[in-house]
């Protein structure tokens, strides 16, 4: 019980040690695995998980058990747009990063006013939402979209930047450092660990509950839009409901990271050890050719284990 306790304490601990431990399993299973270009095609993918993930975790640390399913229909939805605006010409990029963003910020915006002003749990709430996005994708797609993404784009995503790192990389680590010092140094991030521990004091103690609950649905659809601008420009084309894949390891990724779905703990560096995991974990299910469904089976199952296992670790701290 008490390795247990002190385990539960320590997510970016043991996330770390089981990254070293599946690339170590699979160089076994395929060698080249851990090979140092492998790994970073792994971060590539990796970095599209954590950037949905960052918006998904300041959701859940808002409390409320909140969780964002939208996520995928605006991260496939911000791929086609991206696409189209574009359309393959570098020039388009500006504009189609704005236009990504609005788009997650409006979706954002109407899934927080639901759930501040009509009361709709996230969980209902972010689930019409996913709904109504996969309705105008199925609108959009009837279209048939001949978007694709601009040469600059996928360079940025796939191809070596700065010191034989892709730019995606490099996109990652910067929000992750934003994330941190959002959360740890700015009133807002304080307040947002307030009203994840305790929405009703945090009123009373002159919180603004609503607009901090509304910026995070907010934030969430935006980083989900940059996540699918970013995911064009790895595919270089977009397709239909690509998005939903990352619907449950974003969520998976944060409570790994030590977040727990109560809200009110947790941060940003664990969740980018989840995400990384992840991928990990999904390789080498591929590796053993393990098919998409099953793929979705382990990834169900992890989060009952996490949520058992982080559940158990605060109940015997109480």
């Amino acid at each position: 019980m008490t390795a247990a306790m002190d385990l539960a304490k320590r997510p970016l601990l043991v996330a770390s040690a089981l990254i070293v431990a599946l690339l170590v399993v699979g160089e076994a299973i395929s060698p080249g695995f851990a090979a140092p270009q492998q790994i970073l095609r792994l971060l590539i993918v990796a970095a599209l998980l954590g950037i949905v993930a960052a918006g998904q975790n300041l959701v859940v640390l808002g409390g409320r058990e909140g969780i964002d399913l939208s996520v995928g229909g605006v991260v496939s939805l911000s791929a086609i747009i991206a696409g189209n605006v574009m359309n393959g010409a570098d020039a388009g990029i500006p504009l189609a990063l704005v236009a990504c963003v609005a788009t997650g910020a409006l979706f954002g915006l109407v899934s927080g006013l639901g759930v501040t002003l009509l009361r709709i749990p996230p969980l209902v709430m972010t689930l019409g939402m996913l709904g109504v996005l996969q309705g105008l994708l199925v609108v959009i797609r009837q279209g048939i979209p001949s978007g694709r993404a601009a040469p600059g784009l996928s360079e940025f995503v796939t191809r070596s930047l700065v010191l034989g790192v892709p730019g995606i990389i490099w996109l990652w680590l910067l929000i992750g450092i934003l994330m941190v010092l959002l959360l740890t140094r700015t009133v807002f991030g304080h307040r947002i660990y307030a009203i994840g521990s305790n929405e009703r004091v945090a009123y009373m103690a002159g919180v603004p509950v609503k607009r901090v609950r509304i910026a995070l649905f907010m934030l969430s659809g935006m980083f989900a839009a940059i996540a699918g601008l970013c995911l064009l420009g790895y595919s270089g084309s977009s397709f239909a409901n690509v998005g939903e894949l990352y619907i449950l390891p974003s969520i998976i990724a944060v409570v790994l990271g030590g977040t727990p779905l109560s809200g009110g703990k947790g941060g940003y560096p664990g969740t980018m050890a989840g995400a990384l995991l992840l991928v990990i974990l999904q390789s080498i299910l591929t590796t053993v050719n393990i098919a998409e469904s099953g793929r979705q089976m382990v990834f169900g199952a992890t989060l009952l284990v996490l949520m058992l296992f982080y559940g158990r670790g605060r109940a015997m701290r109480a």
